[in-house]
């Protein structure tokens, strides 16, 4: 019985299975990225709390001044007062657990590492107009005596330097205004119209409307520097 002879492939089949072979290769991707960020733990929030509160529900000055050593920030630093705005914390130098708890899991830190790494964020929204703002106004009632409805004139002083020390090219004048002034202390009218001033009204004052709608602090202050100035 004769044998069939196989047919060898020619040239083009071999290089038509090549290209079919090459086109049809499954891709071999790498191993996905592993997240070892562990999620945001209540527990852990309120454990970290209780770290400086211990039995209380708050924690005060002496507990805020270990906590700011432990996350590396000066109390002093404008840092911490927009931590205690994100916290919605009423009092200075207090925080409450249920004012940590919420300001923290907002944040999604539930220890020191966490939060730390949120400090740049943190200076960050200070750049940020309508944040600015917003963080300004709170400070007012948050660094004011709650039996008085003004701030202080020694707290107002420290707040405005605080906020508008580095910002505004007026603040060493207008505080020495302040130190030389009748006035006690700033109400939240007042306080809200330094922050529009020190945007709006130039340097040297060539813009300030005298009629304009400012309370009578501000006037004064213009009318005193100018007469400051041209001595």
């Amino acid at each position: 019985m004769p044998v069939k002879k196989r047919k060898l492939p020619d040239a083009d089949d071999h290089e038509q299975n090549c290209k079919i072979t090459s086109f049809t290769r499954p891709l071999i991707r790498g191993p996905r990225p592993i997240n070892t960020e562990k999620p945001f733990s209540s527990k852990k929030c309120l454990a970290w709390f209780h770290k400086y509160a211990a039995p209380d529900k708050v924690f005060g000055p002496e507990a805020m001044e270990q906590f700011c050593e432990d996350i590396g920030v000066e109390p002093e630093n404008i840092i911490m007062l927009v931590l205690a705005w994100h916290l919605e914390a009423a009092n200075m130098g207090y925080f409450t657990k249920d004012e940590w708890l919420r300001g923290m899991t907002i944040l999604q830190c539930d220890c020191t590492e966490r939060l730390q790494s949120k400090l740049d964020y943190l200076r960050s929204e200070l750049n940020d107009a309508a944040t600015f703002k917003n963080i300004y106004r709170y400070a007012f009632d948050f660094a004011r005596d709650k039996n008085q409805r003004s701030l202080d004139m020694d707290t107002a002083k420290l707040m405005l330097a605080l906020l508008l020390g580095r910002s505004w090219l007026l603040f060493p004048v207008f505080s020495q205004f302040l130190e030389q002034s009748k006035y006690k202390g700033l109400n939240k009218d007042q306080w809200y119209n330094v922050l529009e001033f020190s945007r709006t009204i130039n340097p040297d004052l060539s813009n300030y409307d005298e009629d304009g709608a400012w309370p009578v602090l501000l006037d004064e202050f213009v009318e005193w520097r100018r007469s400051w100035s041209a001595s």
